[in-house]
């Protein structure tokens, strides 16, 4: 039954892939904005500017990490194809990499297969965005270094690094390791990966760190939590308007300095309940290095100044590797995060036009997919917190009996 599921679902990957990327090659024309004029304009002039050996550190739309230099230049490894169709394949190959990784994971069905249908399913549902941005392939990086945790935590530690160099938010992968050796070997790899990693790029290339003063100058983009005051905001009379700034569609006006003050604020309470947590974390399992992934970047993505629709891709992917463990207590969460997909895509691109006017339409996508991530996050990290400090014994209504493993606390060291 099992293996006629997993060959069911490569039928089902096959399919939804060839339509994605039927919507990014235009092929097909789905309503609403374009994804791909990201890729034919600021992506490939990024790329003719890193072919000359330096960042495009005099453009406010560069807003990321030196690694991700790499995933700009990727599609040039395939000459024979034109700069954005090679990029589409690039990230189909990331897509597939991630699928086979999931694959690996539950092979022999020593896992449940949740986790690979939750990616094959949770990609289509949010749409040819996953092919029109290049966090798939940090996803396919990310979900590498998870998977890796369990048994080569030097390896899960540097592919951490690598992610982050790529784009961030890969480093709250290594808030939950299990406490003593694991720990000191896979945070011990990240920094060292990540320091001479980053210093090739400075000497190699200049303007590496530019990206940092770009993302300080960053304000609230309409898609992002804080945006709601605004979007309400314009029909009790606030005076401000939403037009591309910083690479993204933001919102200017009164008091929106104050509302994005704000939502650093969150950012930095959520680091702060990040870091308790892990001063107050006693029972490590298999599952919490997984499971803490995936409620660190959901307080961070919803937390955020910007949620655009791609960074969906990341919970998706911590989702699915969190499913291929059947004793995981994330089920609800990733079931609503499932949920905002479709919402994303929804949101953008097919409804954009009604977020940036704020209307009726758009104002209610919006806030329903918002509130799903909200509500994600709030029981994602009450169940982490339950699971893991809680008292042994206080725990929510369980969603599977509790393995051996949970019901013996894994011992933990110093670290």
């Amino acid at each position: 039954m099992a293996g006629r599921g997993l060959r069911l679902s490569v039928a089902v990957w096959a399919v939804t892939r060839a339509v994605l990327l039927m919507c990014v090659l235009r092929m097909w024309v789905m309503p609403g904005s374009d994804v791909s004029v990201d890729i034919e304009v600021i992506y490939q002039g990024w790329y003719g500017v890193l072919r000359t050996g330096t960042f495009p550190y005099d453009d406010v739309t560069w807003q990321y990490p030196p690694a991700a230099a790499l995933a700009v230049l990727a599609p040039g490894l395939l000459p024979f194809l034109d700069y954005a169709p090679a990029f589409f394949v690039v990230c189909f190959l990331a897509d597939a990499a991630v699928y086979a990784l999931l694959l690996y994971a539950v092979r022999g069905g020593r896992r449940p297969a949740a986790g690979v249908w939750a990616w094959v399913a949770g990609v289509p549902l949010l749409g040819p965005i996953v092919y029109a941005r290049y966090d798939v392939m940090v996803t396919a990086v990310a979900v590498a270094a998870l998977l890796a945790a369990g048994r080569r935590a030097r390896l899960s530690g540097a592919l951490t690094a690598f992610g982050a160099l790529l784009k961030v938010w890969p480093v709250l992968l290594l808030v939950g390791t299990e406490r003593g050796p694991r720990t000191r070997s896979a945070w011990s790899a990240a920094a060292v990966t990540a320091a001479v990693l980053g210093l090739l790029f400075a000497a190699a290339m200049p303007g590496a760190l530019a990206f940092l003063t770009f993302q300080r100058d960053r304000g609230t983009e309409v898609e992002s939590l804080g945006s709601l005051v605004f979007h309400l905001g314009r029909h009790a009379g606030w005076h401000g308007h939403a037009r591309l700034h910083y690479g993204s569609v933001e919102f200017l006006g009164p008091y929106v300095h104050t509302v994005s003050r704000l939502a650093l604020a969150l950012s930095v309470l959520a680091f702060a309940w990040l870091l308790l947590w892990r001063v107050r974390a006693r029972r490590f399992t298999a599952c919490t290095p997984y499971e803490a992934a995936f409620a660190a970047v959901l307080l961070f993505t919803t937390t955020s100044r910007v949620i655009s629709p791609q960074y969906v891709v990341w919970l998706l992917g911590l989702a699915a590797v969190c499913l291929t463990m059947g004793t995981t207590r994330q089920r609800l969460p990733i079931a609503l995060v499932l949920l905002a997909a479709p919402l994303t895509q929804l949101e953008f691109p097919i409804w954009f036009s009604h977020v940036v006017a704020s209307d009726k339409l758009g104002v209610a996508t919006l806030t329903l997919r918002n509130g799903l991530l909200v509500v994600a996050t709030w029981i994602a990290c009450a169940r982490l917190w339950r699971e893991t400090v809680s008292v042994p014994g206080t725990r929510d209504a369980p969603d599977d009996p509790p393995s051996e493993q949970e019901r013996v606390p894994v011992p933990v060291g110093g670290g």
